[in-house]
């Protein structure tokens, strides 16, 4: 509670509000801080007092073979991700909990979520309510059951400030595209900072699944915890409902050239991978794939396979595994040589294979991150690309979908 409430005088608070669940990043293991702080509440008898889900873990415990580092850490890691449960958490260990239907929250809903882009998701698409909340901030709300009444808790704090407009010149195609999504995120990301912003000029009714690339990039490039869509966004009917009637602070138009740097940003291999660049791993799944992002993966494999050597690797929820293995799409998967991750991502654990080739992945969240904490070279591409690549063994792009610069 003492950190709750100091947490609630930083933000200016003047008083602490009930919430009805809370997702906990504090699982992942980051050295021995985050194992004595949870045996600290275990300790003093702490149990959870809303329905709290859990974030990823260090490791993959349903299929732990697939770990490939340090025996020590995996145990580490292993021994957080239990410690929680024993807190009461629910051990669905995923970033994206928004996609569990038990336990996702409703609209207006009061919660305390931590990662970045369940933050995002929770605020943006579902409308329930949560500021960003850090690792052992997010377990002290579960906990106490209670937040600041401030920052996005409140609906003032929810107006968007920043406009941005998207030009004339981005084709229908494109629009339409799920690789449009991550880049745009991108961009929204590094205009926005923290500020809520509504993209005006998307089309309606966009998919979670693309709402979800959206968040997960503008989350990754800058602070971003809550964005309208125009149409697509319940609290964004229209853009004047988004602004809450008020002039915004700023419009930025957003064109093909703003969209292409972005993407191109996210390609680090040497010389922007052109095509017939060989890579050796293609990750998909991040933040983790719904079970309509698993059946895409299938259509698109059209029951081919890797190129020998190629990692197909795909993350997803435990729970929407179980689901996908009732359905027999995990079975069918990996027949035609999918790997199948969960509790994890492939961008924060080691569990790539060894490969000096680049890792092709459609995430701009992945392709973002995974430089930096895995040591990996990345090559950005649609959903098709991605597969197709991975199926070819070597780069291969849609020439049609960015049109010439």
């Amino acid at each position: 509670m003492r950190l709750v409430v100091r947490a609630a005088e930083v933000l200016g608070a003047e008083r602490l509000i009930p919430i009805t669940g809370a997702h906990v990043d504090s699982c992942l293991y980051h050295g021995e801080a985050t194992v004595d702080f949870v045996e600290r509440l275990i300790e003093g008898g702490a149990q959870v007092t809303v329905p709290t889900t859990l974030n990823v873990g260090a490791l993959d415990l349903l299929h732990p073979e697939l770990w490939r580092g340090d025996a020590i850490a995996a145990e580490r890691g292993r021994l957080l991700m239990g410690h929680y449960r024993s807190l009461g958490c629910q051990p669905t260990y995923t970033c994206a909990p928004y996609q569990l239907r038990a336990v996702r929250p409703a609209f207006g809903d009061q919660v305390a979520w931590a990662e970045s882009n369940a933050i995002v998701f929770c605020n943006s698409v579902v409308g329930a309510r949560t500021e960003r909340y850090g690792d052992f901030t997010d377990i002290a709300c579960a906990i106490t059951g209670r937040v600041p009444d401030a920052g996005l808790h409140r609906t003032s704090a929810r107006r968007a400030v920043l406009v941005l407009r998207l030009a004339s010149d981005i084709a229908a195609s494109l629009l339409e595209d799920g690789s449009l999504y991550p880049v745009l995120g991108i961009v929204l990301g590094r205009r926005a900072g923290s500020r809520v912003a509504v993209i005006d000029g998307l089309p309606l009714d966009i998919s979670e699944e693309r709402l979800k690339a959206l968040g997960a990039a503008a989350a990754s490039s800058g602070a971003v915890a809550m964005f309208h869509a125009v149409g697509s966004t319940p609290e964004a009917p229209t853009l004047e409902a988004a602004l809450q009637g008020i002039e915004p602070e700023e419009i930025v138009e957003v064109g093909m050239a703003d969209l292409r740097a972005a993407r191109d940003e996210l390609t680090t291999a040497p010389g922007g991978a052109p095509p017939g660049t060989p890579i050796g791993t293609v990750s998909l799944g991040t933040p983790h794939a719904s079970l309509a992002e698993l059946r895409a993966v299938e259509r698109e494999l059209a029951g081919t396979r890797p190129a020998p050597g190629v990692e197909l690797l795909v993350s997803t929820a435990r729970t929407l595994l179980a689901e996908a293995e009732e359905e027999g799409l995990a079975l069918r998967l990996r027949s035609l040589g999918v790997e199948l991750l969960v509790d994890t991502c492939s961008y924060i654990a080691p569990v790539l294979r060894p490969s000096p080739l680049p890792v092709m992945t459609d995430s701009g969240k992945w392709a973002f991150y995974a430089p930096g904490n895995i040591g990996v070279e990345v090559v950005f591409g649609s959903l098709r690309e991605c597969v197709r690549s991975a199926v070819e063994g070597w780069v291969w792009r849609d020439v049609d979908l960015w049109g010439a610069p």
